[in-house]
């Protein structure tokens, strides 16, 4: 006779929740309140990105200089690419439609969509990407107080031009000054957060077209943020680095409490 198949520790969450599982939609009682907390969260967030905001709004000297540096490093390494990749994009008007379009309208809708998903259809993966989310965002906050960088668009005198702008007002709607941070190019949140949710994407879902999006989108939104001049390549690259050491953060936390509930449960 087989010995029975052992079954889990109660109250010890199961390491398979960083991977691909059924859909767990089931609404209750304490759907509400867990989406509050989490809709709490995000928001005092917010209120310490736009507190670090309003710290640097007086330090565009800095952000030029620090620009300047920027360009003389990447040209001695020889990667200063962003003007000549810019001025071939705008050789082609649907691709700067693509990139502008790609730029305003996808970002906060990857963001919200996918943390919605993840709470609907696969809570048990979200405390991982939202942990995620507000480490490497406190990362970023960091690099944009302690280096605040204007983004090329500024730097008319190397080529560049706010395209965002030229083609259309909806970025201004959406980001008025009283709300932009014009400085915080470094590291770019818009590359680092979407490759986020892209991996959320990939490692959570089974359908390859929601995987293909997961792929795609952060080498849309990576091209995007360069195409556009509001960010440099290095931007890119660095905002994809704080972003993957956010998520390694949140799984060494999420690994801490495991083996909490693991002694709890024993003990």
């Amino acid at each position: 006779m087989n010995p029975p198949f052992p079954q889990p520790l109660r109250g010890v969450r199961s390491r398979t929740h960083l991977q691909p599982q059924p859909a767990q939609f089931a609404p209750n009682a304490k759907s509400f309140p867990a989406a509050l907390r989490e809709t709490a969260m995000l928001a005092l967030a917010l209120v310490l990105y736009l507190f670090v905001r309003n710290l640097i709004r007086d330090k565009a000297g800095i952000a030029f200089a620090n620009a300047d540096r920027l360009v003389d490093l990447e040209r001695w390494l020889g990667v200063f690419w962003e003007p000549g990749l810019q001025t071939w994009a705008l050789g082609h008007d649907w691709l700067i439609t693509a990139a502008n379009w790609i730029y305003v309208w996808t970002y906060w809708p990857t963001l919200a969509g996918t943390m919605i998903w993840l709470f609907l259809r696969h809570r048990s993966a979200l405390p991982i990407y939202r942990n995620a989310l507000l480490l490497s965002g406190a990362i970023g906050l960091i690099g944009f107080a302690t280096f605040p960088l204007a983004p090329p668009r500024f730097l008319s005198s190397h080529g560049f031009v706010d395209t965002v702008a030229m083609g259309s007002d909806a970025y201004a709607t959406l980001y008025p000054s009283s709300v932009a941070n014009w400085y915080a190019a470094m590291p770019s949140l818009h590359v680092g957060w979407t490759l986020l949710m892209g991996i959320a994407l990939m490692r959570q879902s089974r359908h390859p077209l929601i995987r293909g999006i997961g792929i795609g989108l952060p080498l849309a939104m990576f091209a995007a943020t360069v195409l556009t001049a509001n960010h440099y390549l290095a931007d890119g690259v660095v905002g994809a680095l704080v972003a993957l050491v956010g998520l390694m953060l949140a799984r060494m936390l999420s690994g801490r409490f495991d083996r909490r509930q693991l002694m709890r449960s024993i003990s």
